[in-house]
């Protein structure tokens, strides 16, 4: 999300990395290019006015005309000011005593909100609370079924009528919580246009009969200006508490992110960042605006490896790390692990300075199946030894999973580079742990530089058998 933007950001500040200090007409030049930078992510105009007019003024202080790293100055205080837009934001959901807490999912059709009440409740049961989801979405064909196959999946009950009143359906969902002990109820009501008088109606008479203790619109930021135009249309009818939102995993320009708080006023509580059911983030300000700026995401990064990684097993790999017993097992359990943080690509986009270094890697997450396809080939004494693995062991395993040769060659070596540097981890802290995720990339990037040489000698076999041609 916001590579555009984030690539046009990174071009202004480094234009201004050369000049000996910030004046006035530098300062103009580069919020000309911030402004046309953020109307092409479909910011609101009115909000990127005054987002650089704010900006201008930060950058005029004596403080900064004086000194002598105008680009660094400028991204503290671009930074700064998106802190500003996007916040400040409390992410806590405020659950009430008794319960049930009545939480309602209000939203636009297609923006994805019966996923994301499915996402909420996961994210709800992970803070050890008991959540029913009620399928109140009675319109859309199949929304109930939908619903009832993603609460199966997270082993959450949902509460669902085969009717017609909308207000029934979410009064009796509310009276089942009680009855069943549930501590939470999240009201998946049924997505609607904010020009459809009727169905606004509707929803008004659910939030009115149900009194929700929050209502959440659910936004799909690859809309752009709609979503932020529909959220005030919501407000309006609603009093929203927050705003989700939804795919901006996808190629969103970030224009709704930056807009919805500074146009209605109501905070972002959540983010949808893929289509897996735990791909839903508290949203943080300071978070993402680092993200915006190319600066990446550390928090986020610690975050999800605490998730991912037991203490346990990481003292046992350190232990064999040290050894210098660490096998081929090991290093499959470790890239999956990577895979749930979101995969290879998603993880080195929150490292600071990552991002840039991987363009042109093939960072796609299919490379891990191949790893797995490969090492599932060895036998227990290879995986457990690779030392052992000569060129006809080599021959074998291709053959076994059906990939090249040179695949297998390319992981090999790969898998011995990261032994070594997880070894020089062990041994030299958080030193050693910058060559490590260096070697993340070096890992992705020789299985990258695997294709490159099979595609390099097949041209050289078809140039060999072309000129053989015009020789004969």
């Amino acid at each position: 999300m916001f590579e555009a933007l984030t690539d046009k950001f990174s071009n202004i500040f480094r234009s201004l990395s050369g000049r000996g200090r910030i004046t006035e007409a530098n300062i103009s030049d580069a919020m000309r290019e911030v402004r046309k930078a953020l109307l092409e992510a479909d910011v609101n105009y009115h909000v990127v006015k005054q987002f650089c007019k704010d900006c201008q003024q930060a950058a005029m202080g004596a403080e900064v005309i004086q000194s002598l790293h105008p680009g660094q100055v400028m991204v503290k205080i671009v930074h700064d000011e998106l802190v500003k837009l996007m916040g400040p934001v409390d992410t806590r959901i405020h659950y009430v005593a008794p319960g049930p807490t009545v939480i309602m999912l209000a939203g636009l059709q297609g923006g994805g909100k019966t996923t994301t009440a499915a996402k909420l409740a996961s994210y709800i049961a992970g803070q050890g609370k008991k959540p029913l989801l009620v399928a109140d979405d009675l319109q859309r064909p199949a929304a109930i079924d939908q619903l009832i196959t993603l609460g199966d999946q997270l082993g959450i009950p949902v509460y669902s009528e085969r009717i017609t009143d909308a207000v029934k359906v979410a009064r009796n969902g509310i009276k089942h919580a009680r009855e069943t002990d549930r501590d939470v109820v999240i009201l998946d009501t049924a997505g609607r246009l904010h020009i459809d008088q009727d169905m606004m109606t509707e929803i008004s008479n659910v939030a009115r009969t149900t009194s929700p203790h929050q209502i959440y619109l659910v936004c799909d930021a690859m809309t752009g200006q709609d979503a932020v135009n529909s959220a005030k249309e919501f407000n309006e009818r609603l009093e929203l508490d927050g705003v989700i939102l939804t795919k901006l995993d996808g190629d969103a320009r970030g224009g709704a992110a930056l807009s919805v708080k500074a146009v209605t006023g109501k905070p972002i509580k959540f983010i949808g960042v893929g289509e897996k059911l735990d791909n839903l983030e508290p949203f943080h300000a300071d978070r993402m605006a680092g993200r915006i700026l190319g600066m990446g995401d550390v928090v986020t990064l610690v975050e999800k490896a605490q998730k991912e990684f037991n203490a346990e097993e990481a003292e046992k790999l350190q232990q064999k790390m040290a050894k210098g017993s660490f096998g081929f097992d090991d290093f499959l359990k470790q890239m999956q692990a990577l895979r749930k943080m979101g995969g290879m690509a998603g993880m080195l986009k929150l490292l600071p300075g990552i991002g840039r270094q991987m363009e042109g890697l093939d960072m796609d997450d299919r490379e891990i199946d191949k790893m797995e396809g490969i090492v599932h080939s060895m036998t227990a004494d290879e995986r457990r030894d690779p030392d052992i693995i000569d060129a006809s062991r080599r021959r074998r395993i291709a053959k076994g999973c059906g990939r090249d040769l040179t695949d297998v060659a390319s992981l090999i070596k790969t898998f011995k580079r990261t032994r070594e540097m997880m070894k020089t981890v062990s041994a030299g802290g958080l030193g050693g742990m910058k060559g490590l995720l260096s070697g993340r990339t070096d890992m992705f990037s020789a299985m990258s530089s695997g294709k490159k040489i099979k595609q390099r000698s097949k041209r050289k076999r078809v140039i060999a058998r072309k000129g053989k041609k015009r020789r004969q």
